[in-house]
């Protein structure tokens, strides 16, 4: 069983259609499974959900899919699935995902508190600062 991480805290997976890969998808997909590697280009702004991977967690260029899928204008759900920890939550959030995938044994080792700390994720990064010193 898989625990979604998002602003609130700790919940189930509500999603139960199941997802397409990229590489078998059509342009009706509803969900996709995104490579860590994939061209944003190549990934149709139409499905319901995207869920990227991260197969470890130094592999950042999962945050660049969420970005690019942004800004080309995707307004579905785009969850972080694998290899995403506690510390990597704000990051996940600033670049357009809505919510993180991680597995009971992760939940345990880092529970609900540790992710929940970072949950304020637009109030404390970098350009939030520098419009706050601005602002004075």
């Amino acid at each position: 069983m898989t625990i979604i991480v998002t602003d609130q805290g700790f919940g189930p997976d509500t999603w139960e259609h199941g997802y397409t890969t990229l590489g078998e998808a059509a342009n009706d997909a509803v969900a996709l499974d995104v490579a860590s590697d994939a061209d944003p280009d190549t990934i149709p702004l139409s499905a319901e959900i995207i869920r990227v991977d991260f197969p470890n967690f130094a592999d950042g260029r999962g945050f660049t899919i969420a970005r690019m899928l942004r800004l080309r204008g995707y307004q579905g759900r785009l969850r972080a699935r694998g290899h995403v920890i506690s510390d990597q939550y704000a990051m996940a959030r600033r670049s357009g995902f809505d919510e993180v995938e991680i597995s009971q044994s992760l939940a345990a080792r880092q529970p609900e508190d540790q992710w929940q700390f970072r949950a304020d994720w637009q109030d404390h990064d970098y350009h939030a600062r520098v419009r706050g010193a601005s602002n004075h």
